[in-house]
């Protein structure tokens, strides 16, 4: 096994100023030391896994981490700033950089040695030791722990139980839960507590909340025992602690798996920093709540459905809108599929036999072989029956993301209902929502144990069914479906200057994060449009597709025009990047964005904008859902189409070759030059 670092991968004197040029500096020496293959390619996974969660620690730590398909061995690099780096933690910044480099499929023994390292970072002691360091091989031995943390008398911060150092051979996931030796295990029982700790990642803050946790419970006099459901899978806690367990702590950022195991306790549900951050305020709730008798609500079944989303679920009022937003998202991803065939279906019906189409028979009464209006009416056909499905999918899963299975029927019922009352697509939306709060309040009700087994598949359907349904017929349904009528006239009535800043807002969220929050809002917008098409509702999706092909294209532009502004690694993703604009694959400019980001996405939001007003501007409509040039056949006005995507790629690239030209006319300082040095050994020049 490669040694996880050398002192080649330490630099006591980091000059970076923000965390994206930190990362960059860090990931250059895992390139030089040939444990990275492609820096740009790693460092657009490091800036995705940043974007789920900001990696700052209180105390000084950042630990910008992630599994990547460019890292060829586990690797760990470690930087230490005079100045501090803001990585988002709430006591301000870091000088302490930790960058992680896991391959997609690191071995169990790898992964250990991160978690170690992870939970040692909860070590006082040890962190100081890093601070008083002068040399890279000693800092570099000390970290593998084959150096001790000399004794440094710093003391944990007022109201911070001093974290125990945890071996770096415990298997992380593998091994038996960690368990907190109490105070109070002489004679009296002690308070107990079984925590679950997870994050997207499953390689640093899941093990460093689960050593918070440990500690702070020592401290406390309280006894807790911990799952770690980390990157090498987990052992799950016996039965019989979780049913002595007086309280439940979920630190995670990832659903929690196999949930149903904590049903009957009080629970204690937040994000995974908060199990790092404050966990001596997490077991006095868990003690509260039990002592006032309050029981959690935990869905039925196994796995989430969003397990793996980098969503965070925890209870606090903070994490809500993520949930939201992870809730709609579910919907909207398993409604996608049901556009794209339906929507293609349909576009190709029209081409081959206009839109005249709609009115024609069924082919189930009248279908000639030879004719080519029979064969466009049953593409037309076959689309429509996908599209009848749109809405319902969309509430199903919505209602799937917030309670699991018990929630699907009443949330496709509460979608079917929301097309009889032409609720359209706002109508889905508060179904799916509706459904899965009445399921979540179901299950909060305590119930025999003798019924526990036919709750998920006939009490909670039935009774959540009922509610929905009366809800949507009677109290909710009408007042959205008139709201529902407003948006569609509204869409429908957009011109000249109305519809060009439509196309304007909406091309600058596509471009904005690429494949984040802002842009999946925007999409998602669009798609909900074509669930009841209308003339306005294609001319947003052609607006928004068009938007999105623009930073890609840009980008592999600037690349062949102005080749010395970019590195060679960054030439060849400008070369993949024709195909991923092409192919409306909008996260295909994110390498350049996570390297650049104060020049490229200025540069390519103005492209955007430019596309979506010009597209909106042309009255360019669009069915499909994606597909980019390949679906130009299909779109209303295709070459004014082509126009408004060229002329917003032009003038992105212009930005982006002005801007990069211009920094590379102004003298550089000294310590940006001392910043970049290690790009010069990797033979990564502009």
């Amino acid at each position: 096994m490669s040694e996880l670092i050398t002192a080649e991968l330490v630099d006591l004197d980091l000059s970076a100023a923000t965390k994206d040029a930190a990362a960059r500096s860090l990931a250059e020496r895992m390139v030089a030391a040939h444990r990275v293959t492609d820096l740009d390619g790693f460092l657009a996974d490091v800036a995705a896994r940043e974007a789920q969660m900001p990696t700052g620690l209180d105390g000084g730590i950042g630990i910008p981490h992630c599994r990547s398909e460019h890292v060829s061995a586990p690797t760990l690099a470690f930087g230490r700033s005079a100045r501090g780096i803001d990585f988002g933690a709430a006591d301000g910044p870091a000088d302490l950089i930790f960058l992680i480099a896991a391959p997609a499929g690191a071995d169990d023994d790898h992964l250990t040695i991160l978690s170690g390292l992870a939970r040692r970072l909860m070590d006082p002691e040890f962190t100081a030791a890093l601070r008083a360091g002068d040399d890279p091989g000693t800092v570099a031995a000390l970290i593998r722990g084959e150096e001790p943390a000399p004794e440094t008398g710093a003391a944990p911060e007022a109201g911070t139980p001093e974290p125990a150092h945890v071996p770096e051979a415990e298997a992380p996931g593998a091994a038996a839960p960690e368990r907190a030796a109490s105070p109070a295990d002489d004679g009296d029982a002690p308070f107990r507590i079984v925590a679950v700790t997870s994050c997207p990642t499953g390689i640093a803050h899941t093990y460093m909340a689960a050593e918070s946790l440990t500690a702070a419970g020592r401290a406390e006099g309280v006894e807790v025992t911990v799952e770690t459901q980390g990157s090498a899978g987990f052992s799950k806690l016996d039965p019989a602690v979780i049913a002595a367990a007086d309280a439940v702590i979920w630190a995670h950022d990832v659903e929690v798996r196999e949930k149903a195991r904590f049903r009957g306790k009080p629970l204690v549900d937040v994000g995974v920093k908060a199990g790092i951050n404050r966990p001596a305020e997490l077991i006095a709730e868990a003690r509260r709540k039990a002592e006032r008798g309050e029981i959690a609500a935990v869905p039925e079944g196994g796995d989430g459905p969003e397990a793996g989303d980098g969503g965070g679920s925890g209870a606090d009022s903070a994490h809500f809108g993520v949930r939201l937003r992870t809730y709609l998202m579910s919907g909207v991803s398993y409604m996608v599929p049901f556009v794209a065939a339906g929507g293609l279906l349909i576009a190709l019906s029209f081409a081959i036999g206009g839109y005249e189409i709609v009115d024609a028979k069924s082919v189930a009464d009248h279908f000639v072989w030879g004719q080519a209006d029979s064969w466009a009416a049953l593409l037309n056909q076959i689309g429509s029956a996908a599209f009848g499905f749109l809405v319902p999918v969309l509430a199903g899963y919505i209602a799937y993301g917030m309670a699991d299975r018990p929630a699907l029927v009443p949330g496709f019922v509460g979608g079917a209902i929301a097309l009889t009352v032409e609720a359209g697509f706002l109508g889905g939306l508060v179904a799916g929502l509706l459904a899965g709060a009445v399921v979540m309040a179901i299950q909060r009700v305590p119930v025999h144990p003798t019924l526990r087994g036919i709750m998920p598949v006939l009490v909670i359907p039935l009774i959540a069914s009922a509610v929905v349904g009366f809800l949507m017929f009677i109290v909710v349904g009408k007042p959205i479906a008139a709201l529902q009528g407003a948006l569609t006239d509204w869409l429908n009535g957009l011109s000249g200057s109305n519809a060009v800043i439509l196309g304007v807002v909406l091309g600058l969220m596509m471009c904005f994060d690429m494949g984040g929050p802002l842009n999946k809002v925007a999409y998602a917008f669009a798609v909900g449009g074509l669930a009841d098409p209308t003339d306005g509702s294609l001319k947003v999706m052609a607006a928004v597709m068009a938007a999105g092909m623009v930073p890609p294209l840009a980008l592999a532009l600037a690349t062949t025009v102005r080749k010395k502004l970019f590195t060679k690694t960054e030439r060849e993703n400008g070369r993949a990047a024709w195909v991923l604009g092409a192919s409306f694959i909008t996260e295909g400019a994110i390498p350049f964005a996570a390297a650049d980001p104060l020049r490229v996405i200025p540069s390519v939001m103005a492209g955007g904008a430019v596309t979506g007003a010009l597209s909106m501007a042309f009255g360019c409509t669009l069915r499909a859902p994606h597909g980019g040039i390949f679906v130009v056949p299909l779109i209303g006005e295709p070459f004014l189409y082509l126009l408004a995507i060229a002329a917003g790629t032009l003038v992105a690239t212009a930005l982006v070759v002005l801007l990069k030209g211009a920094r590379r006319t102004t003298a550089v300082p000294a310590e940006e030059a001392a910043a970049t040095a290690p790009e010069a050994r990797v033979g990564a020049t502009a």
